[in-house]
């Protein structure tokens, strides 16, 4: 249950996400006040994907760090265009887990600890599998497709807050929509062993998990929103 300490945590960060929507740590802080980890772990234990993940608990940061590992995968797999994602972003696996400060109020279970790392590792491949970019609109896309696949009332708050930025943009709403409306339909990302599935080809990794071809639509960089404002 979210306390009222990490309610006014929460709202504050989202304060600080309005004047910065590059401000990841915010959005970390919101996630986290309305943790949903003892649900995602017993879902996640109810398949055979996700037993096995939770007994072995892989890192898989030291495998997208590897850049020079990524880039002798076949052209055209999911690990080559996950590179091609964080450098054409100027990110990296490391530097999300960095902007993660956990703040250490909240008590999780060993499980439940790697099922947040789990997810905040592999966001950047979710931005791959589904096309958005890392702009604004992009991460907002991308946040309603996570809020589709398992319900997070922090990352509710986010996608609304976009939603809210967005009124009479019928363009950009359609954008963030249609990244929930696609989380509904693909196969559940959650439990997948993403370190088997770098070196597939892309085209057919997304045909197994049910995600179209990636969305046409036009980025939107918070430094053309700073200039706008």
């Amino acid at each position: 249950m979210t306390t009222l300490t990490e309610l006014r945590r929460a709202f504050r960060a989202l304060s600080a996400l309005l004047a910065d929507p590059d401000d990841l740590p915010q959005v970390f802080t919101i996630i986290d006040a309305f943790s949903s980890l003892p649900r995602l772990e017993r879902r996640v234990g109810g398949t055979d994907n996700g037993r096995r993940l939770l007994d072995e608990q892989p890192n898989i940061v030291p495998l997208l760090s590897d850049r020079a590992a990524l880039r002798r995968l076949p052209d055209g797999s999911v690990g080559r265009a996950y590179l091609d994602f964080v450098e054409s972003e100027n990110i990296s696996a490391d530097g999300i887990v960095a902007a993660d400060h956990k703040d250490g109020t909240r008590v999780e279970s060993a499980r439940e600890a790697w099922l947040r790392r789990r997810l905040r590792d592999t966001h950047d491949l979710w931005h791959t599998l589904t096309g958005y970019r890392g702009d604004v609109l992009g991460e907002a896309a991308i946040l309603g497709f996570t809020l589709a696949q398992s319900w997070n009332t922090g990352i509710a708050l986010i996608v609304g807050l976009g939603l809210m930025k967005t009124v009479g943009k019928p363009q950009a709403r359609r954008v963030i929509l249609d990244g929930y409306r696609r989380g509904r339909r693909a196969a559940w990302f959650i439990d997948q062993p993403w370190e088997t599935l770098l070196a597939l080809p892309l085209d057919e990794v997304r045909r197994q998990l049910d995600i179209d071809g990636p969305p046409v639509y036009t980025p939107v960089r918070s430094s053309e929103l700073r200039a706008a404002a």
